[in-house]
C-alpha cells in the first residue's frame, strides 16, 4: 500500500499558492520564535487579535462560559491552552490538539561566565536529546531573560538581527584531531566542552589604563557591555534563563522551494498548525482545545510540562464557572475527550535507509503522519492507540480528501522515543500521535515539507470540527 504524493493535489496556480503562503507564515514564525517563551508570547498576541480572552478575566467576573466563547490561559509564560467553547457541556468531552513548544538546545548554567587565556566564555548545559558534535563551529544566538531581584524581567535576543554579533562553540582543527577522530561519536565532543566563546577584548578605563592588571579583564569588559545594554550584573545570571540556539532565519530549502530548513521544527511545526486550526474554529459542537506545553524534550516534567496539573486545573476552572464544581465532572470531561498528540515523526532518509522499515516509515510529501504507537523496542513507554479510534480518524480524513500516512519510529530494535500522548491517555481519553515528518530531527537545522505542513493544518481543522 502506497500513499500518493500530496503535491499532486495542488497543481500550479492558486491551490499551490495556499500551500506556499501558509508555509511562509510558518517560516517567519519559526525565525522569530526560538524559545518556548517567545512562542507563547507570540501565540498570546495572535490569540488576542483573534478574539480570545484571558480566562482569568472571566473568572474574576464570575461569568459562565457559553458556546462560541474563545478563551485562553497561559502558564508561567512557557505553556498555554486555548478553548473554543462548544454547544455541548465540557463533561461530554473535548477535541484536543496537543503539541510542545520547547526544542533541543544549549542552556547557560547558573554561574556561566568565566575567562581563560583572555577569552571570555559561557558555560552551558545541553537540553534534550542532542548529538553534541553537531553544535560546534556554528553561528549561535542567545535568547532568553534575566530576572532581577526586584522582579524586573529583561529580555535578551542577540545573534539573529543582521547587525548583531554571533557566538559559537569552537572545534578542534583537523590537523590536531588524531585522538579525537578515534573516539565514539557520543564522545567526540563532551558536554563540558560545549562552552561558548563570547569576547576577547580587555576592559580599559578612559586614557588606556587597565582596570585590573592581573586577571579577568576580558570578562570585566563583557560585564560592562551587559550592564550598559541590559542593566544587569554578573549575579543576575543566577536568576536568568538564557538559551543558546542556532543563529539565522529559517530558509526555503530545495531548488523547488518545497521544503523549509530551520531550528525548532520539533515541535513547532505541529504547534503552529494546531494553533492556526483553533483560530479557524467558530461555534463547534464539542469544546475545541489547543494545548501547547513545555519540557517535552526532557520528559514533560516541571510546572510547565504536560505532567503538571495546569491543563486539568484549567478545565476544572471552566467547569466551576459553568456550575459544575466537582472532581467528577473534571474526570468525565477528560475521560470523554479525544486528542491528537501533535508531535513530529522521523522522515525516511535515503542516506540512512538501514534504520527504517520502508512499509512503515514516514515520507516527505505524503501528508500528515499518524503513529499508532511510539516508545522503544517492545513499545515501551508508548500510548498505542485503539484501532477503533484510528478508524474514526481515517474516516474524517478520507471524507475530506486529506493526505495522511502511518509510521513507526524506525526499525523495532533501532531505538525509539516518546511524546505527551501517554500522559493524556492516563485520563482514559482516546489519544493518538500525529504530526509532520522531519529530516535531521534534533539537529540544529531540521527540514520539513511544506505540503505536509499544510495537510497537517487541514487534518487538525477537520479533527476539531468532526471528531
Amino acid at each position: 500500500m502506497e500513499n500518493k504524493n500530496a503535491w499532486e493535489k495542488y497543481p500550479d496556480g492558486e491551490q499551490r499558492k495556499k500551500v506556499m503562503d501558509f508555509a511562509e507564515g510558518y517560516r517567519k514564525f519559526l525565525s522569530a520564535c526560538k524559545t518556548e517563551r517567545e512562542c507563547v508570547s507570540k501565540f498570546e498576541e495572535m490569540a488576542k487579535a483573534a478574539g480570545f480572552e484571558e480566562l482569568g478575566a472571566k473568572i474574576k467576573r464570575g461569568e459562565a462560559p457559553k458556546a462560541g466563547d474563545r478563551l485562553y490561559a497561559a502558564n508561567m509564560g512557557k505553556s498555554m491552552v486555548l478553548f473554543v467553547m462548544g454547544r455541548q457541556g465540557m463533561e461530554q468531552g473535548m477535541n484536543i490538539l496537543g503539541a510542545h513548544v520547547d526544542s533541543p538546545r544549549l542552556d547557560l548554567k547558573q554561574v556561566p561566565l568565566y575567562e581563560d587565556t583572555q577569552m571570555a566564555m559561557l558555560d552551558t548545559h545541553y537540553y534534550g536529546g542532542v548529538k553534541k558534535y553537531q553544535w560546534v563551529a556554528l553561528p549561535l544566538a542567545l535568547h532568553g531573560v534575566f530576572v532581577k531581584t526586584d522582579g524586573t524581567v529583561v529580555d535578551v535576543s542577540v545573534g539573529d538581527a543582521p547587525e548583531d554579533p554571533v557566538f559559537g562553540v569552537s572545534d578542534l582543527l583537523i590537523h590536531l584531531s588524531g585522538e579525537q577522530m578515534e573516539k565514539k561519536a557520543s564522545k567526540v565532543i563532551e558536554g563540558e566542552k560545549l562552552d561558548l566563546l563570547i569576547g576577547s577584548i580587555p576592559w580599559k578605563k578612559e586614557g588606556g589604563e587597565e582596570k585590573e592588571k592581573a586577571k579577568d579583564t576580558v570578562k570585566a569588559n563583557i560585564l560592562r557591555i551587559l550592564e550598559e545594554a541590559y542593566g544587569v550584573k554578573e549575579e543576575d545570571f543566577l536568576s536568568a534563563e538564557i538559551e543558546v540556539v542556532p543563529a539565522g532565519d529559517a530558509r526555503d530549502y530545495g531548488w523547488d522551494r518545497s521544503m523549509v530548513m530551520g531550528y525548532g521544527h520539533d515541535d513547532r511545526v505541529c504547534a503552529y498548525p494546531s494553533f492556526q486550526a483553533i483560530l479557524n474554529v467558530k461555534e463547534p459542537e464539542r469544546t475545541c482545545v489547543c494545548l501547547l506545553v513545555d519540557k517535552e524534550e526532557i520528559g514533560s516534567v516541571g510546572a510547565t510540562g504536560m505532567q503538571s496539573r495546569f491543563f486539568e486545573d484549567t478545565v476544572a476552572e471552566l467547569l466551576a464557572l459553568s456550575g459544575k464544581d466537582s472532581d467528577l465532572y473534571v474526570r468525565r470531561a477528560m475521560r470523554n475527550s479525544k486528542m491528537l498528540s501533535s508531535d513530529v515523526s522521523a522522515a525516511y532518509d535515503p542516506n540512512y535507509p538501514e534504520v527504517t522499515e520502508k512499509r512503515n516509515a514516514a515520507y516527505f510529501g505524503r501528508g500528515l503522519v499518524f503513529n499508532k504507537y511510539t516508545g522503544s523496542r517492545g513499545k515501551s513507554g508508548s500510548n498505542d492507540a485503539n484501532a477503533e479510534y484510528m478508524a474514526q480518524i481515517r474516516h474524517i480524513l478520507d471524507q475530506r480528501n486529506i493526505a495522511y500516512q502511518t509510521s513507526e519510529l524506525g526499525k523495532v530494535d533501532q531505538g525509539g522515543g516518546g511524546t505527551i500522548a501517554y500522559i493524556l491517555a492516563n485520563y482514559g481519553m482516546q489519544v493518538i500521535d500525529s504530526g509532520v515528518a522531519v529530516l535531521n530531527m534534533h539537529a540544529p537545522w531540521e527540514i520539513i515539507s511544506k505540503v505536509d505542513l499544510y495537510e497537517a493544518l487541514l487534518g487538525y481543522e477537520a479533527f476539531l470540527k468532526e471528531a
